[in-house]
């Protein structure tokens, strides 16, 4: 596991030796379980496990794929655990010219030039050309928010088959989320923040201060995505304390309240001191002595 991400062959429920034909075999059962259709109750969780039983199916039905994936696990499509610089859903726009609507969607943290197909189509195409379910798949699309924009919600005006309208997406929503409208369900990207980090409905930042804001103590400033908050610095407080915000996070799209806000604390230790203040430095080293 790489990431936080499943190993494919325990998503199949093969053994690394596994055929060509008992991937395909395992993909099937795998796939029909698993398809969202079938869990109406938690859709959300199966739609997660289906999109990950079609990523396993697509590295390991593919000779060379597998043969990188044996070799390197994830990282073999994550090099360098970083995310790909640019754009990942370039290409043909089907809605005209200005839409944040695109087909495709790539894997979390892709440095190599490969994206992961829709796993609809891959189930229509391997069933040949049609679900076994009886209900017809609403077309899929994707859209591109900021960090801030998933985070407090958004309008967005969207030219969709020619006709514009406009949508709105909730607070809350996280990279991976889909909305159903009408006509359509919509996958949600959210672009990576300078200033902040995210896990869930919990945010995350990392604040500088000063040496002897540390050592003394007092209180600053930092940010949320509400605005500035207070927050009282202890003294002696060490490099690397965290400091939790209550419900200064973001929206829980499932329940209700906000998550937490986490501020990182990391010490500045100076690089050049004057001569008064290696004096003091030195005469607080030998007391503590």
């Amino acid at each position: 596991m790489a990431n936080g991400k499943a190993d494919y062959y325990d998503l199949l429920g093969v053994s690394k030796s596994a055929t060509a034909d008992e991937i395909k075999k395992a993909y099937r059962r795998q796939a029909l379980e698993w398809h969202p259709d079938k869990h109406k109750d938690n859709k959300e969780a199966a739609e997660k496990r289906f999109k990950e039983i079609n990523e396993a199916y697509q590295i390991l039905s593919d000779p060379q794929k597998r043969q990188s994936y044996d070799q390197f696990g994830h990282q073999a499509f994550s090099p360098g655990g970083g995310a790909r610089g640019g754009n990942p859903f370039q290409g043909q726009n089907p809605f005209g010219q200005g839409s944040p609507f695109t087909y495709t969607y790539s894997s979390q943290g892709g440095g190599v030039p490969f994206d992961f197909s829709d796993p609809f189509e891959i189930f229509e195409q391997f069933f040949g050309g049609g679900s076994p379910f009886r209900q017809q798949r609403m077309p899929r699309y994707s859209i591109a928010l900021t960090f801030m924009e998933a985070a407090k919600g958004v309008e967005k005006e969207v030219n969709v088959e020619g006709k514009k309208r406009t949508i709105k997406i909730p607070a809350g929503v996280d990279e991976g989320s889909r909305i159903q409208f009408n006509e359509f369900i919509l996958s949600i990207n959210v672009k990576p923040d300078e200033n902040f980090e995210r896990d869930g409905a919990d945010v995350y930042n990392r604040v500088n201060i000063p040496f002897s804001l540390a050592v003394l103590g007092g209180n600053i400033e930092v940010p949320t995505i509400d605005g500035n908050v207070k927050i009282k610095i202890r003294g002696g407080t060490p490099s690397g304390t965290i400091v939790r915000l209550k419900e200064k996070g973001v929206q829980k799209l499932q329940g209700r309240g906000r998550g937490d806000h986490y501020v990182r604390i990391h010490v500045q230790v100076p690089q050049k001191l004057s001569r008064e203040q290696k004096k003091l430095i030195k005469e607080l080293q030998e007391e503590d002595m």
